[in-house]
């Protein structure tokens, strides 16, 4: 009996043993190693800087007399367009992190990683942060070889800003190659279409103006922004409080929001979604118009939704490529198809009137008078094929777009002679 308890005895110190150092087996690969920004350092580094090249430009934004150009990931480039034919830079506004931006009056509101930050910017040459929510978006990654696995990631040490190639040495204790959201080039719109400071002398406005591919949205005293999955509703207390007042499921891979007419409508990559803001701290759903999965901004005129569909790796419909012309009735709670339009590579888009810009890919800068919406196609007021772009915002008869080749301004006072005036280049790095 006692031999036996002995033999139990050593089987289970055995097993123990065995396990405990099953527990530190590693393993040594080649992957992304993250490198970090501290989370002190982040929420310190809001500043102007000197004026730079354009590398990597994102979304556009326009208020009173000035544009603004996101540097992806880095921050926001400041141009004075009082004479568009003669863009003057006045600096750069360093904010880790940013993809989008809205200004209301003279506060801009930033994501600069997982916080949303606001900043003074009533004089470029003294702007202040005044305000900032911590940790109220994802953790993001910036983008990365794809090829190879990420090292483990370690969130107390701060925000990934970029990546090492190199072989690491980890615990196999679980494998852990995760798959985090990035911020690709998410560019999308908010439309207030307020007069202001183009070609002429003009009061401040209170609010400025995204391009179709916009995420941030202003609307009373309230900021809208969506993620991949949520509407998140902010109410404005003071230029440096911002209050999360709601937090609304809104589905699935949500990209862009276009406001008008107290509603906030978002397209997503399986359709349209309307929200109602009647009442702006509590927004609640309408209806919804779905399609084929596709990335979709979406621009409103009246009782019209004219969505460009596009195919392609991160939205999963390769052979999608079209614009969509819906009929809305009974407060944008139902919806018909009037019209699908063939299109190369849509992307942003945005309306003037009846005059219709679509930006679709490498077929170039599109035109159209959408007076009639069953035959736009058939009227083409302007084609430009050389110019891939990916979001435009018409402002009293000027164009202001951004593409791969930078940003260009348009004249479009007279529609039989819309002509280039201006470009801001991109200096692309070697």
């Amino acid at each position: 009996m006692k031999q036996t308890n002995f033999l139990f005895s050593a089987l289970v110190f055995i097993l123990a043993f065995t396990s405990a150092c099953t527990d530190k087996v590693y393993e040594t690969f080649n992957a992304n190693d993250p490198v970090y920004m501290s989370y002190e350092d982040l929420r310190s580094a809001v500043k102007m800087t000197e004026a730079r090249e354009m590398n990597n430009p994102g979304k556009i934004y326009f208020k009173d007399q000035y544009i603004f150009i996101n540097e992806k990931m880095i921050g926001v480039h400041v141009y004075d367009v009082s004479d568009p034919t003669n863009p003057q830079n006045k600096g750069f506004i360093e904010i880790p992190g940013n993809i989008d931006i809205a200004i209301k009056e003279n506060i801009l509101y930033a994501d600069s990683y997982i916080d949303l930050v606001s900043i003074d910017v009533s004089s470029f040459s003294a702007i202040a942060e005044v305000g900032r929510v911590q940790k109220i978006f994802p953790y993001t990654l910036p983008k990365y070889n794809e090829k190879l696995p990420l090292a483990k990631l370690d969130e107390t040490k701060g925000v990934v800003v970029g990546w090492e190639e190199k072989n690491v040495k980890q615990e196999i204790e679980q494998r852990y190659y995760p798959t985090y959201n990035w911020k690709l080039n998410a560019e999308t719109d908010m439309a207030f279409y307020n007069n202001g400071g183009v070609g002429g002398t003009a009061g401040t406005t209170t609010y400025g103006v995204g391009g179709s591919m916009a995420r941030f949205g202003l609307y009373q005293d309230f900021l809208y922004i969506v993620n991949q999955y949520n509407l998140l509703t902010f109410k404005l207390i003071s230029n440096s409080q911002l209050f999360l007042v709601d937090t609304k499921p809104v589905g699935g891979n949500v990209e862009t929001l276009f406001i008008t007419d107290n509603h906030i409508f978002l397209g997503t990559q399986n359709g349209m979604v309307v929200m109602s803001i009647q009442n702006p701290g509590r927004p609640y759903q309408k209806g919804v118009f779905t399609h084929i999965t596709a990335c979709d901004p979406v621009v409103i005129k009246g009782d019209l939704a004219f969505v460009t569909l596009k195919g392609g790796t991160s939205c999963r419909g390769a052979t999608v490529n079209q614009l969509d012309v819906v009929k809305m009735s009974d407060g944008y709670s139902k919806f018909t198809m009037l019209k699908t339009y063939p299109m190369h590579g849509p992307q942003g888009l945005g309306i003037d009137d009846d005059l219709l810009f679509i930006c679709d890919g490498d077929a170039g800068l599109k035109i159209y008078n959408a007076a009639d919406p069953l035959t736009i196609t058939g009227h083409v007021v302007a084609s430009f094929p050389s110019i891939n772009a990916y979001d435009v915002i018409p402002m009293n008869n000027y164009l202001f777009l951004i593409g791969e080749t930078g940003f260009l301004l348009y004249d479009y006072s007279n529609i039989q002679n819309i002509k280039q005036i201006g470009i801001i280049p991109v200096v692309k790095k070697a």
